[in-house]
């Protein structure tokens, strides 16, 4: 307890001046640093614990539907583990590993035209994503670059742009709706789960290689994550909700004019994730280390350690 109060003292500036650099409103203060005490620390208190046990890099998934809130918890958690622990923390989204426009548009002709739009398994560079972990494993480490992807653009950007990794990271926190997600059966992928797999989808194809994918390429990455912490969203209707959301923050942090999708393109846009993400909450509630639990006004209803 006495290490929940010294961690709490030394990071609550920090991390109230984070929620307000985010535009994280609608919670009290008095809120926001229950939260804090309650579930950040001691699940930064949890994670130290385990790269403490483990002696060397410790590798954390992070998962969630869309709009539940994973980079600012993770941002969050981050904050923490610097500033308390000193911990050397490397945070990447699995966005940034993002195939170029080019190369979706290779798999939208070839394959399928679904897989233009980014987001589900296939759309991600998988062999940039194993050479990033390999690199941080080697015994002597090297400096190396990091992919940026720019979602205004849906394109990533230059390497001159990408980040520099110039340190070996005693915790990387690899984010991203779909890490530790896994493969569905013959028999599940078979029933359409809305419109966009019934009318865009008859033949099966688009799901059939995004479940293929699952399978085989990120599931390699996957079994090189040590554990995995779950955020479960209390049903699908809330990804939109949230999803909805996030694009009106999106909105209001840019300073450029950048494009933000309407209340007709959010839908069509959630349903590449729908099946995914139903699945996940099935097998992810079970599997994953740490499971917290959202409630319908976003709060955090409670953290379970397994």
């Amino acid at each position: 307890m006495k290490r929940i109060e010294d961690c709490f003292f030394k990071v609550k500036n920090d991390y109230l001046k984070f929620l307000n650099k985010e535009k994280i409103f609608g919670k009290t203060k008095v809120v926001n640093l229950k939260n804090l005490k309650s579930f950040y620390i001691p699940l930064s208190l949890w994670i130290e614990n385990k790269y403490k046990k483990k002696g060397k890099t410790l590798f954390l998934g992070f998962s969630g539907g869309q709009g539940s809130g994973k980079t600012t918890i993770t941002g969050i958690l981050t904050i923490i583990l610097k500033k308390y622990f000193q911990r050397k923390v490397l945070k990447i989204s699995i966005d940034d590993f993002y195939k170029t426009l080019k190369e979706r548009d290779k798999m939208a002709e070839e394959i399928h035209p679904l897989f233009k739009t980014r987001g589900v398994p296939g759309t991600h560079d998988i062999d940039l994503i194993i050479k990033f972990f390999n690199n941080i494993k080697k015994k002597k480490f090297e400096r190396f670059k990091l992919p940026k992807f720019a979602k205004n653009l849906d394109d990533r950007l230059q390497k001159k742009f990408w980040f520099n990794i110039k340190k070996r990271p005693e915790i990387v926190i690899l984010e991203g709706w779909c890490v530790g997600a896994k493969p569905q059966s013959n028999k599940l992928i078979k029933k359409p789960v809305n419109i966009l797999e019934k009318n865009e989808d008859k033949n099966l194809k688009w799901r059939k290689n995004v479940n293929k994918n699952l399978k085989k390429k990120y599931k390699k990455v996957f079994q090189m994550i040590d554990q995995f912490i779950f955020i479960k969203v209390p049903n699908f209707d809330m990804v939109f909700k949230w999803r909805i959301l996030q694009e009106k923050k999106l909105k209001k942090k840019s300073h450029l004019n950048q494009k933000v999708m309407s209340y007709k393109e959010i839908k069509r846009f959630i349903m590449f994730y729908e099946r995914i993400t139903l699945q996940m909450l099935k097998d992810l509630s079970k599997s994953a280390s740490v499971v917290m639990l959202l409630k319908k006004n976003h709060e955090i209803k409670k953290v379970l350690f397994k």
